[in-house]
């Protein structure tokens, strides 16, 4: 059967995509446009398979489908802004096998601009053919939360803008296949705001209540409570926990190459962000220090090493630099994950845990990184010589929390 829909970029992205739209009967093929990671199971790939997905190195299959999907990933770059390099390179491929009347949307989060810039022009050029008259072209940025069973894209509202108008329907029409609701900004550049608010939202949020953990931690004040009291207050606050630092693929964007600006908010939020692991590692070195344990020669387990609870993806997880940091005090390094089986830093393997009850026994300290649904947090708390719980996730009073 021929595919309805190409997904270009098989990472954090498209492979969600394609499961949805494997998931509502859409024949879809997906097309790589680099080495990625993607967040879905094993089980999760293999039942996209049996339902009909399949994915193809043959760029000459993208020019059979009536919609194709561009969602290639847009690291940082070296200088601190979105690298498109894998969006420009999916544009070209799909560019010489572009059809009349085929669809074209770009997920990827980009700057403002990006679709209605160097996107068209890369289609056109390469084409032959004129957007908004010869073929359609929208933006939707993307809204994956990884690990979410309560938020799939089936219930998550669908951000759409259109060239033109008409673009905007023909992109509607294909996420109506697939989401109880799609909602249409006034063009691509809004539709691209949106993901550029609302990841940033999320880490000037992030951020601020970071800081309110040191400064309660230096107050002697117990944040946690802060937090349970806070939130009851039915307006005006939305509750956001501390950690070790910020991962995963949504990037907060530097907008100064591409329109010469910047967001202090976002800026001071990514310095706040960043500034986390190292805040860990003294706190760990501090908490030793009180117990008459020096850094130096310390035993340190680090349990759940990836970005985000129960996933396998470590993108961006501060689990590595926090590591790093412990390493160069002299602390002997070791972990416990149920998602990762091998862990490599500074072009070493680090020690896994086989049991981790006995691992955290043997450890001088425990710091707990991430809360994996597999941790029995309370009998942890037992065995731990010390246990620094970043997450605020033990019982109270049962470690110290961040």
């Amino acid at each position: 059967m021929p595919a309805d829909l190409a997904v270009i970029g098989l990472g954090p992205y498209g492979l969600p995509l394609a499961q949805a739209a494997v998931a509502a009967g859409i024949p879809t093929i997906g097309y790589r446009t680099g080495p990625e990671a993607g967040s879905l199971s094993a089980a999760e790939q293999r039942r996209m398979l049996a339902q009909g997905f399949r994915t193809t190195t043959n760029p000459a299959e993208l020019g059979r489908v009536r919609t194709a999907v561009i969602c290639a990933p847009t690291p940082r770059g070296a200088d601190g802004g979105l690298d498109l390099g894998q969006v420009e390179t999916a544009a070209r491929t799909l560019a010489a096998r572009l059809r009349p009347r085929t669809t074209v949307i770009l997920e990827s989060p980009v700057p403002p601009g990006t679709t209605e810039g160097p996107l068209l022009r890369l289609l056109e050029s390469g084409s032959g053919l004129r957007a908004g008259r010869d073929f359609h072209l929208a933006h939707s940025p993307s809204r994956v939360d990884p690990g979410n069973r309560d938020f799939t894209p089936a219930n998550t509202p669908k951000v759409i803008g259109g060239l033109t108008p008409a673009c905007t329907e023909s992109a509607a029409a294909f996420y109506g296949r697939i989401t109880d609701k799609v909602v249409r900004a006034r063009g691509p550049r809004e539709a691209e705001t949106v993901q550029l608010l609302e990841t940033n939202f999320r880490h000037v949020n992030i951020a601020l209540v970071n800081e309110m953990a040191a400064l309660c931690h230096d107050l002697g004040i117990d944040l946690w409570d802060v937090l349970r009291c806070a939130e009851t207050k039915p307006f005006g606050f939305h509750a956001f926990r501390p950690g070790p630092g910020v991962g995963g693929h949504a990037v907060p964007q530097d907008l100064t190459a591409h329109a010469g600006r910047t967001l202090r908010m976002a800026e001071l939020a990514q310095e706040v962000n960043s500034r986390m692991p190292r805040y860990v590692v003294q706190r760990a070195a501090a908490l030793l220090n009180e117990h008459g344990k020096s850094a130096r020669g310390a035993r340190v387990l680090l349990l759940g090493v990836t970005y985000k609870a129960d996933l396998a993806d470590q993108q961006g997880s501060p689990a590595h630099e926090i590591a790093v940091r412990l390493m160069e005090l002299g602390a002997s390094v070791s972990y416990h994950d149920p998602h990762v089986p091998s862990w490599n830093v500074l072009d070493r393997p680090v020690p896994r845990a086989d049991s981790l009850y006995e691992a955290a026994a043997e450890a001088d300290l425990t710091i707990l990184l991430q809360q994996h649904r597999t941790y029995d947090l309370q009998g942890l708390s037992v065995k731990a010589q010390l246990l620094l719980d970043t997450r605020g996730a033990t019982p109270t009073g049962a470690a110290h929390r961040l």
